[in-house]
């Protein structure tokens, strides 16, 4: 199947410092490539992967699951791993979860995480019905473009695939019981007003993980996909001296600008 619109993985060759960015479920590359490109712009080596099932249309997601997904960044993970002499994971919604788990499996590996609007479990009644639904009920509505600012649009799938919906759910309640194992510097920045995934789900990961280092960021005017909302600039400005004051990178070019 071809891609959809902005949908292609992307990847670049920068310095020492590698940076792995995850997209969330039903989305695509499009909705976190402005975060990857500020990254890349300033001299970090980027990798922005499509998950499998992604990007094309949504049946070809009732095909794949967690493994799939999880797969495809451990292997951009241990690709980075092997030219940078450090790297950092940063993740939207699902690609939240995905980077937690990178951590609490990869440890010294993973030098930071950067999450924005994190998903830790599937609400609602609907959820538990999930495992015997999904044999009868293809899908369900999207939940692409979940953002405030005017004229900004995810591009992401217009229905949820329900077998994959109940994988991630799956994949939510493993990651929720390996949070204790996660020990690296958190930045996680997420939405009050989510439409999606609900504050709560934050407050769970910023209760459970083990790390001593962590920063939390309130994004006021922003709704869930928030790197392509009001607060993106920010978000972008606040991952990279996050980054920075963890690898020095930022703090060695400004050196060099000063000698």
């Amino acid at each position: 199947m071809p891609l959809l619109p902005g949908a292609e993985p992307f990847r670049h060759e920068g310095g020492e410092v590698g940076v792995l960015v995850c997209h969330g479920f039903t989305g695509s590359p499009q909705s976190v490539r402005p975060w990857a490109d500020h990254l890349a712009g300033r001299g970090l080596s980027v990798s922005l992967p499509l998950l499998p099932g992604h990007g094309t249309r949504w049946q070809d997601m009732q095909l794949t699951g967690w493994q799939d997904w999880y797969a495809e960044v451990d292997h951009a993970l241990r690709e980075l791993s092997e030219r940078c002499s450090q790297v950092f994971v940063c993740g939207l919604s699902m690609g939240g979860a995905l980077a937690l788990r990178l951590a609490a499996r990869h440890g010294d590996a993973v030098s930071g995480i950067v999450l924005v609007n994190p998903g830790n479990k599937v609400h609602g009644l609907a959820a538990r019905a999930l495992p015997v639904v999904r044999h009868f009920v293809p899908s369900t509505k999207g939940i692409a473009s979940d953002i405030a600012k005017p004229g900004a649009q995810e591009v992401g799938y217009d229905r949820v695939p329900l077998h994959a919906a109940h994988s991630v759910r799956r994949f939510f309640q493993l990651v929720d019981a390996e949070l204790p194992q996660v020990t690296q510097p958190l930045l996680l920045m997420h939405s009050p007003e989510d439409h999606v995934v609900p504050p709560a789900d934050s407050a769970r990961i910023l209760a459970r993980v083990s790390s001593r280092d962590v920063t939390e960021r309130l994004l006021e005017r922003s709704y869930h996909v928030a790197t392509l909302d009001h607060d993106a600039e920010r978000i972008f400005e606040d991952t990279y001296a996050f980054i920075g004051r963890l690898s020095g990178v930022g703090t060695q070019e400004g050196t060099a600008a000063r000698g």
